[in-house]
């Protein structure tokens, strides 16, 4: 048996201290699929990015990596490349303005004696590697101009064209339809099966590495739980290694609708390119209900939501909350007459990095009584208020432990978190309000299986209790499960509104792909 890659007691540790990586020993064979799974915060990505040189281990005497054999020293991404080691990113590293050849040539130029770029050269390259793997990409059209199961299929090619044998893939169906996941899987295969490509997958997702990886490693806070043979195990024994515990199996009950809380009566909306986003769209969404909004990512779901939570003006039409006319309204009015919102970026829209885990954790509510201890009246006889630190402090330290916020203290900064646990905080957070109307935009992304179990039966209780509930989520498995009715928005529109008991992934795939009746 040979290994593409041998990674030997490697430890990572960030500031905080957050141990990322525990001593960890990976073995990878040439010319397989191997998944690594695990929660948010196992340190997948992490350990990943030590291969491909993002990071610098920390050093320690008994720790290695070998590459197909040899010991390296990859210290930064150029290392890695020349060993044959190539990353595909969750956000991709394209630039959109530019061609596929240009994207793909950038950094290893082709050039004519003299530095001057040899474009045709790059161009014919980049085709032939196209055609010789199936690609099927055109090296002269722009980036921009492609759909995001296209632009995957770029970096790709992109890695490809630096002579990767080795490939390492983030997170690769965050934001894919289920037509374009099978078309990727299908491609990986093809790499692996004709050309014998080492492919490594980082997911937490249980279905994909069941369906594509012949071995996967299961990464528990930061260490190696096991490896497995995929033909050896199931979903249920993953997720157990994953959380250490089983799953609890969810029931959604018969939906009870009541009045209307949210109206939405032909909205149209600009993106940040002064361009239409929202095109005329008419929803209602009751209490005691969840309204899915299935869709690829850019057909104007983040639009949407900001509309409706007071962060981004309308063109015409008009919104409601209950009998209250909203449209317009900044987002402490909202707040306060009972909306509850898990935005989409949380690090632009949803935190304040630089603040603690508890500041977070009051953040939209910060300025009602509750927080307060006392009052008094300034020298210019403004009210000057006082919080309540000690409630804060407990409430913030009942809100880490029921949600798992994974952190030292709820003292910690924000931006030192992992991006799994800052979204903890904002789920935590807006959760916890008492609200009449929840927008959840991609409320479990980067979350683990056991908190995203926890999320969605917070989920449950609020709608059962009379909450309407907004869910805008690229994840298909989420909508199915979660909504009682799914509209499917393509280029700012609803195209269809779905019983999720009467349609599937491959129809709802299909719809999200403009595709219609």
């Amino acid at each position: 048996m040979s290994f593409a890659v041998q990674m030997k007691n490697i430890s990572k540790t960030f500031p905080g201290p957050v141990k990322a990586n525990i001593a960890v020993n990976l073995h990878i064979q040439k010319g397989e699929i191997h998944a690594l799974l695990g929660e948010n915060g196992a340190g997948k990505t992490t350990l990943m990015n030590v291969l491909y040189g993002l990071y610098g281990p920390d050093q320690t005497e008994d720790s290695y990596i070998l590459v197909n054999g040899k010991d390296v020293q990859i210290k930064e991404p150029i290392d890695a490349m020349n060993v044959g080691i190539g990353m595909v990113h969750q956000h991709f590293m394209l630039i959109p303005n530019m061609t596929v050849a240009e994207n793909c040539g950038l950094g290893a130029e082709s050039t004519f004696i003299g530095g001057r770029l040899n474009e045709m050269e790059t161009k014919a390259k980049v085709a032939a590697i196209s055609h010789e793997y199936r690609l099927d990409i055109d090296p002269d059209i722009l980036i921009e101009k492609l759909p995001v199961g296209l632009q995957q299929r770029v970096e790709i090619l992109k890695i490809l064209y630096r002579g990767a044998e080795i490939l390492i893939l983030d997170e690769p169906t965050a934001v894919l339809t289920p037509q374009e996941v099978d078309s990727l899987f299908k491609t990986l295969k093809m790499l692996q099966e004709k050309e014998n490509k080492t492919i490594i997958i980082i997911t937490h997702k249980l279905k994909e590495p069941m369906a594509l990886a012949d071995r996967i490693t299961v990464l528990r806070r930061g260490e190696v739980i096991g490896t497995v043979d995929t033909k050896d195990t199931s979903p249920a024994l993953l997720a157990e290694m994953m959380i250490g515990r089983k799953l609890i199996t969810m029931t959604k009950d018969v939906i009870k609708r009541g009045e209307k809380v949210l109206g939405i009566e032909n909205i149209v909306a600009e993106d940040d390119r002064s361009q239409i986003a929202l095109k005329g769209i008419s929803l209602e969404i009751h209490a005691g209900e969840i309204l899915g909004i299935a869709g690829v990512v850019g057909n104007g779901q983040r639009e949407l939501a900001e509309v409706i939570t007071g962060l981004r003006s309308l063109k015409s039409g008009k919104i409601t909350l209950k009998n209250l006319d909203i449209t317009g309204k900044d987002p402490r009015y909202l707040y306060d007459h009972g909306l509850a919102h898990i935005p989409e970026d949380r690090q632009k829209t949803g935190s304040i990095g630089d603040f603690t885990i508890a500041e977070n954790l009051i953040l939209g509510v910060h300025h009602q009584d509750e927080w307060y201890s006392s009052s008094t009246r300034g020298v210019t006889s403004k009210i000057i208020k006082f919080f309540d630190w000690n409630k804060i402090n407990l409430t913030a330290a009942d809100r880490s432990e029921r949600y798992d916020i994974r952190t030292p203290t709820i003292f910690t900064i924000m931006k030192y978190l992992s991006g799994g646990n800052q979204q903890k905080v904002i789920v935590a957070r807006e959760l916890s309000k008492e609200p009449i109307l929840i927008v959840a935009s991609q409320p479990t992304r980067g979350l683990d299986v056991g908190v995203i179990e926890y999320v969605h039966k917070r989920l449950f209780e609020l709608r059962d209790s009379g909450k309407a509930i907004l869910l805008i989520s690229s994840d298909l498995d989420e909508i199915l499960t979660l909504s009682d009715r799914i509209a499917v928005l393509f280029e700012g529109e609803i195209v269809a509104i779905e019983d999720p008991n009467e349609t599937n992934e491959q129809r709802l795939g299909l719809l999200m792909a403009g595709h219609k009746e």
